[in-house]
C-alpha cells in the first residue's frame, strides 16, 4: 500500500481581538477644535507557533490622530489575532503564509475595528487603506538579507 498522500492544509480556526485599547486624552475640550487632524499609522506583524501545525498571527495597528503641536485628539491601537492550521505546508512557504497570507485575512476585521472604535469615541471613521502585505514582507526581507555588494 503506498502513502496516504499528504495534501497541504491552511485553514482559519480563530479569529479574535487579542488586545484593544481607545485614549481621548483631552476629551472632552478637543471636540471643540474645528482643525483636520494629522493622522499616523503604524502596523506590526508577529506570529508564532502555538502547537501541532497550529500557529498565531497577530496584526497590531496603532492609528494616533494628532492635532496642531502633537496634540493628540486620539490614539487607537488593536491587536487582532487569528489562528491558523498549516498542515503539509513545506517549511519555506510557513513564514511567507503567516507574514502576507494570515495578515491579509486579519486585516478587514481589523479595519472595522478601528473604523468603529473612533466613531464610538465622537469622531469620524477611520477608513484604513488596503496595506500589501507581500510588499511589507519583501521590504523585510530585504532589510534582514546583507546585500551582494557588500
Amino acid at each position: 500500500m503506498t502513502e496516504p498522500e499528504q495534501t497541504p492544509l491552511f485553514s482559519i480556526e480563530k479569529i479574535y481581538v487579542k488586545d484593544i485599547s481607545l485614549e481621548v486624552p483631552h476629551a472632552p475640550a478637543i471636540f471643540l477644535e474645528n482643525d483636520a487632524p494629522e493622522t499616523n499609522i503604524q502596523i506590526q506583524i508577529t506570529s508564532r507557533h502555538v502547537g501541532d501545525d497550529i500557529f498565531e498571527s497577530l496584526l497590531k495597528v496603532t492609528v494616533t490622530a494628532t492635532l496642531g503641536e502633537k496634540k493628540t485628539l486620539f490614539l487607537v491601537e488593536v491587536a487582532q489575532g487569528g489562528v491558523f492550521r498549516l498542515q503539509n505546508i513545506p517549511e519555506a512557504d510557513i513564514e511567507p503564509l503567516l507574514s502576507v497570507a494570515c495578515p491579509n485575512i486579519l486585516f478587514p476585521y481589523i479595519r472595522e475595528v478601528i473604523s468603529d472604535l473612533a466613531t464610538r469615541a465622537g469622531f469620524a471613521p477611520v477608513i484604513l487603506q488596503p496595506v500589501n502585505f507581500e510588499a511589507l514582507y519583501a521590504s523585510r526581507r530585504q532589510q534582514e538579507t546583507p546585500s551582494a555588494l557588500n
